[in-house]
């Protein structure tokens, strides 16, 4: 039976109001990071997280609104019927599983935003009225209809929002924390908008029946901070293993990459040895003739009559040094061909010039092509790997060169220098060739974008990354009135960390 005076007068713990948007608040910034993790995964691993995601996702949903519903106090006593607690909590994790799922998704059109948002919204409409119905009073609770269906309203806009922010942020390069989590406070507030209109569409009537006390229980103020903190530990624990989960497979990447990267340079060196035969072969002829005539020399020189052994000597010593030079050619061409890492010291640039010179020696005589050196003799040491800039050094004479091979009515020159600089030294590679064109002037330090017929697009590209990778700049300009001229600055040693 109602009593006389029915309405009961209604309050609020500002404390636990505050506490439950804490719990929207954290929920939200979790759910736009599971977004990512549940884009981001695959196979096996997309459907633990979508899984874990929901769970987390969804007792911090319900956990909002738990909380928020204990922070209404009455004049009478009241206790919760725990499976029907349960039950909204059910409803939480569902409704928070499909909302991830659809937000992880390659494409959301609108009418896959709407519908799911429908969806959602009446979830969390659900999640709500069936935590009210879980309470059991000295009360009748009654409902104003148009406040309930204001508040599924809020529900679906609210979810339609959080769908849309989810989405747009689900890829690590668009989510900041500044975005994230301005998107979450917008969500948050949403989510307590809906849940306090649902609130203020209820009014308690009082009366003389005894409530149906079954399997309901009463929660203190203390068991309201216990929910909220176990909720927030929950939250926490989330983004820790997601962040951890992020910081791995981003590491994962970067040693990919590198990988990537290391096996690319050795393939463009392969490369460009394959275009060096020729001048490899020519470098190696020359000390081993120079071996011959100098063994020859001896062997005459000891066949005299007396036998002339201070020039036979002599001779021996010439040949020693030619096959030491022998060697020397062969053990730099194992190392530039070799995959190994680079090791990082002091390097006189000019030295590195001249061997990419003396190395593409033979293809510039093929190629008619004039070569001056301009090369500053107290150029400051760079710190890098020899066989790398002698590979960058490869790569650009050898572009010279294709560059020039169509020329006819010029001559084919093409111009070294070194020259000091504010930032360390300076490198030209002048041409005289066909030039380039302004459009392609930064494309052709893409990888795969080529010129040439044969071309496969990698030597530029990675003579760019190496030359970063030590600090340093790389790039080309037109030269007027003909060809190009590639310009490489690098840091001294000593001022490389």
């Amino acid at each position: 039976m109602l009593s006389a005076n029915p309405a009961i007068e209604i309050s609020y713990d500002y404390f636990e109001v505050a506490l439950s948007l804490l719990i929207a608040l954290s929920a939200c910034y979790v759910a736009l990071d599971l977004a990512q993790r549940v884009t981001a995964a695959h196979g096996r691993a997309r459907m633990v997280w979508l899984t874990g995601g929901a769970v987390a996702l969804g007792v911090g949903i319900w956990s909002m609104h738990f909380t928020a519903m204990l922070a209404l106090h009455l004049a009478v006593p009241m206790a919760y019927h725990w499976p029907t607690v349960l039950v909204s909590l059910l409803i939480g994790i569902l409704s928070s599983s499909f909302a991830l799922f659809v937000a992880s998704r390659k494409k959301m059109g609108p009418a896959d935003a709407l519908s799911g948002s429908v969806i959602m919204g009446v979830g969390i409409a659900g999640l709500h009225y069936s935590g009210m119905a879980a309470m059991r009073l000295a009360a009748a609770i009654r409902y104003n209809i148009v406040l309930v269906g204001v508040s599924i309203v809020l529900a679906i806009a609210f979810s339609v929002a959080a769908l849309l922010l989810a989405f747009d942020l689900r890829e690590e390069t668009r989510a900041t924390v500044p975005r994230k989590f301005g998107s979450a406070l917008v969500m948050g507030a949403a989510i307590s908008a809906m849940h306090y209109t649902g609130m203020a569409a209820v009014t308690f009537v009082r009366s003389t029946a005894s409530p149906n006390l079954s399997h309901a229980v009463s929660i203190s103020s203390v068991g309201t901070a216990g929910i909220a903190v176990v909720t927030l530990i929950i939250l926490g624990q989330t983004m820790f293993v997601s962040s951890m989960d992020r910081r791995s497979a981003l590491q994962t990447l970067e040693l990919a990459r590198e990988q990537a990267k290391t096996e690319l340079a050795r393939l463009s060196r392969i490369g460009t040895m394959t275009h060096l035969t020729a001048s490899i072969a020519h470098e190696i002829n020359q000390p081993i003739t120079a071996v011959v005539t100098s063994i020859s020399a001896a062997l005459r020189w000891q066949a005299t009559q007396p036998p002339n052994l201070d020039e036979a000597r002599e001779a021996m010593v010439r040949g020693m040094e030619q096959a030491n030079r022998v060697s020397e050619v062969i053990g730099g061409i194992r190392t530039l061909l070799k995959k190994a890492s680079p090791e990082l010291r002091p390097i006189d640039i000019n030295a590195v010039i001249q061997d990419a010179v003396a190395l593409a020696g033979n293809e510039l005589l093929t190629g008619a092509v004039t070569v001056r050196t301009e090369l500053v003799a107290d150029i400051p040491a760079v710190l890098g790997d020899r066989i790398q800039l002698q590979q960058v050094m490869l790569n650009l004479i050898m572009n010279a060169i294709d560059a020039m091979s169509m020329i006819t009515d010029r001559q084919r020159e093409l111009l070294i220098k070194s020259a000091k600089n504010p930032d360390g030294l300076l490198i030209q590679v002048q041409d005289s060739g066909k030039g380039l064109d302004v459009e392609n002037v930064e494309r052709i330090f893409e990888p795969f974008f080529t010129t040439k017929p044969q071309g496969i697009g990698m030597g530029l590209w990675i003579s760019r990354l190496i030359v970063e990778g030590y600090g340093g700049r790389l790039w080309a300009n037109p030269r007027d009135p003909h060809g190009a001229v590639f310009q490489i600055i690098l840091p001294k040693a000593d001022n490389v960390a």
